[in-house]
């Protein structure tokens, strides 16, 4: 039973750095056109840097598992905030499944910030 547990503890972290590594290097990649969306959603530019590493950093170091209490509390965190400035729940139909799918993945986030990586993680071998 414990290695379908740790098993679920690595496919959640996995499943979870797929959402935000590639996010992160999109925003490398189309610099320009996601600032000129966090610009029209009234977030300064100047902040574009923070959120690469917190999408592309955190990703990687959940995918490791390797401080992950503090990186899925600020994942979750940043998932909030992503829905508090850039998604409507009564926006167009889209806007309404990623305001929804961000929440749901921020309430993910803070139940691994409670639980840990997990037994397959860095942060298990520091114990």
């Amino acid at each position: 039973m414990d290695t379908i547990r740790h098993a679920l503890d690595l496919l959640g972290r996995i499943l979870i750095a797929v959402f935000f590594i590639p996010s992160g290097i999109e925003k490398i990649t189309g610099y320009a056109g996601t600032a000129a969306y966090m610009t029209a959603h009234g977030v300064p530019t100047w902040l574009m840097p923070l959120v690469i590493l917190t999408e592309l950093g955190g990703g990687i170091l959940l995918l490791i598992g390797w401080h992950t209490r503090i990186v899925s509390f600020l994942l979750g965190g940043f998932c909030v905030l992503a829905v508090l400035f850039f998604h409507s729940p009564s926006g167009p139909q889209l806007d309404q499944i990623i305001f929804f799918a961000e929440l749901a993945l921020g309430g993910a986030l803070f139940v691994m910030a409670s639980r840990g990586a997990g037994a397959w993680s860095l942060d298990a071998r520091k114990h």
